[in-house]
């Protein structure tokens, strides 16, 4: 192929493609299928649902209606309508509902904004949805499709009541009632006993599926806190989430209590009367690049159509306070995460308590954190002075073992045995340091789960921070530094500074050797990357505590603590126990060091 014969080529191709670019327009529709009706979406005015209508070229409206008819029964007259906005509201809520299905169409907590001060919606139809169905007659119809044509609101005192009627005629009527009152809840009820199925056993299935829009700063926290929650009659608790991003999808068979899309913050579920009948849920991380988007959330619960006309259930729409929660129903309080069950024992029975005495004198949580954090250190200065008291009775006896270490140079099993004797008669526990410190890790942990879970701290300002419940920022990086992050935390800067100081000053009294004294000076580097992203006001919290630890050592090594006092006492523990037994527990654990050696020697 010659060169003019590829320019040729070329041509023709360029003009084959200008052709079908600029002719794609004006291509005949595509023919109507012969086999059926085509339907047309046709948009109600004022209305915030499509309803869809068969095209008047292809079937009369009476024909239209009598496949309604065939399909729907006596209820085809109720899936065409116009679509109205109803609006009920507290102090806490206000929510929306629509005509169209008597569904709730938005959920508004007046008392909190978005991250970025935005009215925070919980429920809204651009990305929650709900379905329906239920047995009527003996037809099978989501209560969502159907248009009521009526809507009464009353009033009695604090409680409002919205009933939403269908009237079909003859005295026939369908009605959902919501009753909201003073509280983040709302009573449901149905009325379907005219067209219900007679059959105890019918059940209702409450589809519901909520792609969670993103209210807080860390995407990467809410979507750890974000799953799908239920609690058993039997006392089972259920939290779906397990901090990764796989699916994760669970039937449940077993009556269930409630069930729950819990956020971080906050939650919204529908607690039951009587219990449900079973349910499946799923939780998934959406797609990666949409960073609007937490989790998508889904819940199929099973509901026995004649306890929901008799009883109904409850919705909920809140925050997660604990006190809050604890009053709504067994186990819901368990929605707010306060730590393993040791550690959220610690938070329920003294940390909270504590902190909302604080919080109902003083408005400024920063100032809230300090008492909480002097209070603290008051609790524990007792096991602090008999840790402190260990360190220094160690400090007094290092010169003598490091006697023993030169004396038995690398025979370990002579020179342990040597040790825990110069223990024995001098009275010193070499484990006493320890225990006082394990002592007070569980508080310290329960702190852990406390504030970042605390929505009292949510958008609360201190300092340079404006969120205590998120990670305060002095600095937007560019970039992003693995393990680390965009932003630079003064205060996890500040806890780390302070954690190194107390370590220098722990080393004054600390006869601790080897790799585990590198590691001390190595922690409060690593803690830099590892609360960059934390709560500022945990990192607060550990970095006051910790100017209270150097203040407490420093006052108890002046006033309290005398080396020389201690050496004497030692001495005369010492010449006091010269000849006194070992203990059985000294027996038993030099016998285990020998029968360790002596395998080691049999090894090599």
């Amino acid at each position: 192929m010659d060169k003019n014969q590829v320019t040729g080529l070329i041509l023709i191709s360029l003009l084959l493609l200008g052709y079908f670019y600029f002719a794609q327009d004006l291509q005949p529709p595509p023919p109507q299928d012969p086999a059926g009706p085509t339907e047309v979406v046709q948009e109600t005015p004022g209305s915030d649902i499509n309803t869809i209508k068969p095209a008047d070229n292809q079937l009369s409206d009476s024909a239209a209606l009598t496949l309604q008819q065939e399909k729907y029964g006596e209820l085809a007259t109720a899936m065409n309508g116009t679509a109205q906005d109803v609006v009920i509201e507290n102090e806490e809520l206000k929510i929306t509902f629509s005509t169209r299905g008597g569904a709730i169409k938005q959920v508004e907590l007046k008392q909190y904004q978005t991250y970025h001060k935005q009215p925070l919606i919980l429920f809204d139809r651009e990305s929650s949805e709900m379905s329906f169905q239920v047995t009527l007659g003996n037809k099978q119809v989501d209560l969502m499709d159907l248009y009521f044509d009526d809507y009464e609101i009353t009033e009695d005192n604090d409680t409002t009541q919205l009933q939403f009627t269908i009237d079909l005629g003859a005295g026939r009527q369908i009605h959902q009632y919501y009753r909201l009152g003073k509280s983040y809840q709302m009573h449901y009820h149905a009325d379907l006993t005219e067209l219900g199925s007679n059959n105890p056993t019918t059940i209702a299935v409450l589809l519901w599926t909520d792609r969670i829009k993103r209210l807080e700063r860390s995407l990467e926290q809410s979507r750890r806190n974000t799953s799908v929650n239920y609690y058993l009659t039997d006392g089972t608790f259920t939290d779906l989430g397990d901090g990764t991003n796989d699916l994760k999808q669970e039937v449940v068979s077993q009556p269930i209590q409630w069930v729950t899309m819990n956020q971080k913050f906050f939650t919204a579920g529908i607690i039951g009367k009587t219990p449900f009948q079973g349910a499946m849920v799923s939780s998934v991380v959406a797609a990666e690049a949409d960073t609007s988007v937490v989790k998508d959330l889904e819940m199929a619960v099973n509901i026995s159509q004649q306890n929901l006309e008799q009883e109904g259930f409850i919705y909920f729409f809140g925050p997660n306070n604990y006190q809050v929660m604890k009053k709504v129903t067994e186990g819901f309080s368990k929605n707010v995460y306060l730590g393993w069950t040791p550690f959220a024992w610690i938070n329920k029975w003294l940390i909270i308590p504590v902190f909302n005495f604080l919080e109902s004198y003083i408005a400024n949580y920063g100032i809230i954190i300090i008492i909480l954090a002097f209070f603290i250190k008051l609790i524990l200065s007792p096991i602090s002075y008999k840790s402190y008291l260990s360190m220094a009775k160690m400090k007094v006896l290092k010169p003598q073992l490091d006697e023993i270490k030169e004396k038995y140079g690398d025979d370990m099993q002579k020179a342990q045995a040597a040790q825990m004797e110069l223990y024995g008669k001098v009275g010193v526990n070499p484990l006493s340091g320890c225990i006082p410190m394990l002592l007070q890790m569980p508080i310290l942990l329960a702190m852990f789960n406390f504030f970042p879970n605390s929505i009292e701290l949510r958008q609360a300002a201190f300092l340079w921070a404006d969120d205590l419940s998120s990670y305060d920022s002095i600095l937007n990086l560019p970039f992003e530094i693995p393990f680390y992050g965009a932003h630079v935390s003064l205060f996890t800067l500040l806890m780390a500074g302070s954690t190194y100081l107390t370590t220098l000053q722990n080393q004054q009294m600390n006869t601790m050797q080897g790799p585990m004294k590198s590691m001390q000076y190595l922690m409060p580097f690593m803690m830099i990357f590892f609360f960059n992203n934390f709560s500022s006001g945990l990192t607060f919290y550990y970095f006051i505590l910790n100017i209270l630890n150097f203040g407490q050592q420093a006052i108890i090594k002046k006033y309290f603590i005398d080396e020389d006092k201690i050496l004497h006492i030692m001495e005369q523990n010492k010449i006091r126990n010269k000849n006194k037994k070992k203990s059985k527990f000294q027996q038993r654990l030099e016998e285990a060091m020998k029968t360790a050696e002596e395998s080691k020697k049999n090894r090599k």
